[in-house]
């Protein structure tokens, strides 16, 4: 089963205690593309500009990535550069220019609208609407915002919540959003507005998963460095979504094994810098520390 994501495809310049890395390929859709399709075909829909590599094209072909929803546009594709602090949990963003990205509406060809499994990267909450405005019949709809949104377009994000089924989001953008401190009680407040789950991430202390019927924790894989966190929720995202697409299991032990199968993901892309550890990863690889991920929570040391 494919998976549709729909969201932004940038140039990240990042600095970090580590190192730098100058135009590394990234954006919410990129990590989340990449990621998923270890698992699954995925379909993107973006925009770039003239100015996008002909080989990062390659790439994401390559991967399995369908590009066709891919606008390529005349300008310059969108820019971010950043720096983080010692502690990788603070970032400063140095440069921002949306370029092609800014007026960016989302066209859905008729095999997007039919999408079964459907992510809604962090864009404009109104574009994450377009989007789901356009689908047929999905059967499962995530979705990812921000701070900006939150604050910015709280009255486009909230209808929009009733609409899709997973909610997934960082603990920071959690509390904003629910107006409680207690991640629990921000949790409840958020599933009260409309989606069936809420995943609560939470960097090195892993992910939550939050239902009205249950409570899931998820750790961080222990990682003797963290190179570069750039992307990490998205990609989570797509291991998550991958997973469900590849399984077909929606049931509350198989979105736990898709969770892990994030986590994984997400303990993959932060040790290098941009997409760099995804490049070269193999199945075997994601497997194998799938393995290990469950050995560390097994209770019984079996």
């Amino acid at each position: 089963m494919s998976i549709l994501v729909v969201g932004s495809v940038f140039f990240d310049d990042i600095e970090t205690p580590h190192g730098k890395a100058a135009r590394a390929l990234g954006g919410a859709a990129t990590y989340f593309a990449v990621a998923a399709s270890f698992f699954a075909p995925v379909q993107m829909v973006a925009a770039v500009g003239d100015d996008f590599p002909r080989e990062e094209m390659d790439f994401l072909a390559q991967r399995g990535v369908d590009v066709s929803g891919l606008q390529v546009r005349s300008g310059r594709t969108g820019f971010w550069a950043g720096r983080y602090h010692e502690d990788m949990n603070r970032r400063d963003t140095l440069d921002l220019q949306l370029n092609v990205f800014a007026d960016f509406r989302p066209e859905l060809s008729p095999s997007h609208r039919t999408a079964e499994y459907v992510f809604l990267a962090n864009i404009d909450p109104r574009l994450q609407s377009m989007v789901l405005d356009q689908l047929a019949a999905p059967s499962l709809i995530g979705c990812d915002t921000m701070n900006h949104w939150i604050t910015e377009s709280r009255a486009d994000l909230e209808p929009l919540l009733q609409r899709v089924h997973v909610l997934a989001i960082n603990d920071e953008e959690a509390r904003l959003l629910s107006g409680e401190q207690n991640i629990v009680l921000a949790a409840r407040r958020l599933l009260a507005m409309g989606p069936k789950r809420v995943l609560i991430k939470r960097g090195e202390y892993g992910v939550l998963q939050f239902s009205p019927e249950s409570i899931f924790a998820v750790p961080a894989f222990p990682l003797e460095q963290v190179f570069d966190p750039t992307g990490a929720g998205d990609t989570f995202g797509g291991g998550f979504m991958g997973q469900l697409a590849r399984s077909g299991d929606t049931s509350e032990a198989g979105i736990r094994r898709a969770i892990v199968y994030g986590s994984v993901m997400a303990s993959f892309v932060v040790e290098d810098f941009g997409l760099n550890r995804l490049r070269g990863l193999t199945h075997a690889m994601v497997d194998q520390r799938y393995r290990q991920f469950v050995s560390l929570t097994d209770i019984d040391g079996a």
